[in-house]
C-alpha cells in the first residue's frame, strides 16, 4: 500500500515580494523561502506548500486575496495550464526588470568577477506573435484540467493536437489558440486536427509507441513564407509486426486519398497555398528527434528564406535559426558591434548553427570559420554563404571540444575575434582551455543561459576581462534572456 502524501496547511495572507528565477516570485515567512508560480510581486495570497525543503518551500496560489496593482490580465486563454508564457500577468516594462537583475545576480552570483555598467537590456518590440517557429504534438490522451476532471464529464474523444505538459509526459493539453505566432499557424493547426479526427487518422500513444500523427513543426520567414513539417508514426500493425528495426519505408504512395496521412497531406495543401513548404517525416523510433531521418517534401521546396539587412538566410526544418526573427538582428548587431571588426580580422565563429552570426559579420573581416555539430546546418551556412557571394568564409561540422583543437588553430591561423554562441549547457572545459591558448583579442559571448555564461566567464577570467554586457529580450512573457558580454585580454 502507498503511503499518503503529508497534506500541509495552507498558508494565509502571505505579500509577494519579488520576482524569481524560472517564472517564479518569492514570498517569505520568517526565514523560509517561498517559490511561487503565477504570482505577482504586490498579491496578497493563501499559499499551499507543494514541496518543502530544508531552506525553501515551493507553493501554489490557493486564493488570491488582493491583486498586486501592477498585475495584468492573461491575454491567452490557455494561460497557467499549458505551462508557456509565465509572465503574461506582469507588465513588460516588469519583465524587463526582472530579466536585467537576473542577468546582474547570476553573473555576479555565480561568475565573482569585476563587471562594468550593465546596459539596459533591448526589449523587443513585438511582445505576441513574434516567434518564427513552434511545434505541437499529438497524443490519444488529452490533458484535463482540474475542473474538467471535477465536473466528472465524459469525453467521447480523448485526442490532442498542443503542447507536451510538464510532469505528464504521455500527454497533451490541446491548444485553440496561441498567440506567440501568427494566426494563420493557428487555423492550419485545428485545420490539421479536425481532419484527423473527421477521418479517423490515429494519435500517437506515448506509452504504447504507435499512432499515424506524431508531431508537427510550423516555420514562418520575413519573406512571407510558411513551411509545415509532419511527423508520422509507425502504425499499431507495423509496431506489433516489428521485427527488429522497421524498414525505412516510404508509407504514402500518390494513390492513397481515402483519407490517410497523403488525404492529410493532400488537404492541408489545398486549403493553405501559403504553405510553400510542406514536408513530411516517416519516424518509427522511441523518440521525437528526426535529425537522422530522411525529409521528403509533399509540396514546394524543402527550405524557407529569412532576410537580414541584405542577406539572405536558408533555413530548413533540420536547421536552427533564432526563434524571434527581429530580436535576432538586434542580437546580432550586437555581437557584430562588439566584434570590433576592422577589416583585416580572422573571425572563429564557434557554434555557428546555419552561419548566421559569421555570415553576418563577414563583410567586415578578413576571413570567418565557423564550427558547428550539425552537418545538415553547416551544409546550410555553406550555402548560405553561396548565395550571398560571400566568399571569405569556411565551415566545419563536428563536436566543438573535438574540431576546435590546439592542432586546428596552428592550420587554420590564430584568431583575432573569437564569437561564441553555444547551447544553454555552455561551453566544454576543453573548448575553454583551447581559447585561452589561441588568446584571441577579443571574445564575444552571446549565451540564452547566462548562468552557465557567468561559468565560463570566471573561467576565462585569468587572461580576460569583461568590458561590456548587453542583455536583449528575445522571449517575451518567459523568464527566458539572452546575454551578450565582450571579453577583452587583459
Amino acid at each position: 500500500m502507498s503511503r499518503k502524501r503529508k497534506e500541509h496547511p495552507i498558508i494565509k495572507d502571505v505579500k509577494i515580494e519579488s520576482v524569481a528565477a524560472e517564472g517564479k516570485s518569492i514570498a517569505k515567512i520568517d526565514d523560509m523561502v517561498i517559490f511561487v508560480p503565477y504570482a505577482v510581486p504586490g498579491d496578497v495570497v493563501d499559499l499551499q506548500i507543494t514541496r518543502k525543503k530544508h531552506k525553501y518551500c515551493e507553493a501554489r496560489i490557493a486564493n488570491l486575496k488582493k491583486k498586486s496593482e501592477i498585475r495584468q490580465d492573461a491575454t491567452c486563454c490557455h494561460f497557467g495550464i499549458c505551462g508557456g508564457c509565465k509572465w503574461q500577468i506582469l507588465p513588460y516594462e516588469e519583465q524587463l526588470k526582472a530579466k536585467q537583475q537576473q542577468i546582474y545576480d547570476q553573473l555576479i552570483r555565480i561568475g565573482k568577477i569585476d563587471l562594468p555598467s550593465i546596459s539596459p537590456i533591448k526589449g523587443s518590440a513585438k511582445t505576441y506573435e513574434y516567434r518564427n517557429k513552434l511545434e505541437f504534438g499529438f497524443s490519444n490522451k488529452r490533458w484535463l484540467t482540474a475542473e474538467q476532471v471535477l465536473s466528472g464529464k465524459s469525453f467521447d474523444n480523448m485526442n490532442a493536437l498542443g503542447f507536451h505538459i510538464t510532469g505528464a509526459f504521455d500527454k497533451i493539453y490541446p491548444i485553440e489558440k496561441c498567440h506567440l505566432m501568427d494566426d494563420l499557424h493557428n487555423k492550419i493547426r485545428n485545420e490539421i486536427f479536425n481532419y484527423a479526427i473527421n477521418n479517423h487518422l490515429t494519435f500517437y500513444d506515448i506509452r504504447e509507441q504507435y499512432g499515424l500523427l506524431r508531431d508537427i513543426m510550423i516555420r514562418n520567414s520575413n519573406s512571407g513564407e510558411w513551411m509545415l513539417l509532419i511527423q508520422f508514426g509507425a502504425t499499431k500493425e507495423e509496431r506489433e509486426a516489428k521485427s527488429g528495426e522497421l524498414p525505412a519505408i516510404s508509407f504514402i504512395p500518390p494513390t492513397d486519398v481515402t483519407g490517410g496521412a497523403y488525404g492529410l497531406l493532400k488537404h492541408i495543401s489545398d486549403t493553405f497555398p501559403e504553405i510553400t513548404s510542406l514536408l513530411w517525416v516517416y519516424n518509427p523510433k522511441l523518440n521525437d528527434t528526426f535529425g537522422d531521418l530522411p525529409v521528403h517534401v509533399f509540396k514546394g521546396k524543402d527550405h524557407i528564406y529569412e532576410y537580414m539587412e541584405n542577406l539572405r538566410f536558408k533555413v530548413g526544418p533540420k536547421s536552427f535559426y533564432q526563434t524571434n526573427t527581429e530580436q535576432a538582428y538586434e542580437l546580432y548587431k550586437v555581437a557584430r558591434d562588439f566584434a570590433g571588426l576592422t577589416g583585416g580580422e580572422l573571425v572563429y565563429d564557434l557554434y555557428t548553427g546555419t552561419g548566421t552570426i559569421a555570415n553576418f559579420v563577414a563583410g567586415m573581416a578578413r576571413k570567418v570559420i565557423g564550427i558547428e555539430y550539425v552537418p545538415e546546418a553547416i551544409e546550410d551556412a555553406k550555402e548560405n554563404s553561396r548565395i550571398n557571394g560571400i566568399g571569405n568564409t569556411m565551415f566545419f561540422a563536428g563536436d566543438m571540444k573535438d574540431i576546435l583543437t590546439n592542432e586546428f588553430i596552428s592550420e587554420h591561423g590564430k584568431p583575432d575575434v573569437i564569437i561564441t554562441d553555444p547551447p544553454r549547457a555552455g561551453m566544454h572545459s576543453d573548448v575553454i582551455d583551447v581559447i585561452l591558448n589561441a588568446h584571441p583579442c577579443r571574445i564575444v559571448y552571446v549565451s540564452c543561459n547566462p548562468a552557465t555564461q557567468a561559468r565560463d566567464l570566471s573561467l576565462l577570467d585569468s587572461l580576460y576581462k569583461v568590458t561590456a554586457v548587453q542583455p536583449v529580450d528575445m522571449f517575451p512573457h518567459t523568464p527566458h534572456v539572452e546575454n551578450v558580454v565582450l571579453l577583452e585580454a587583459r
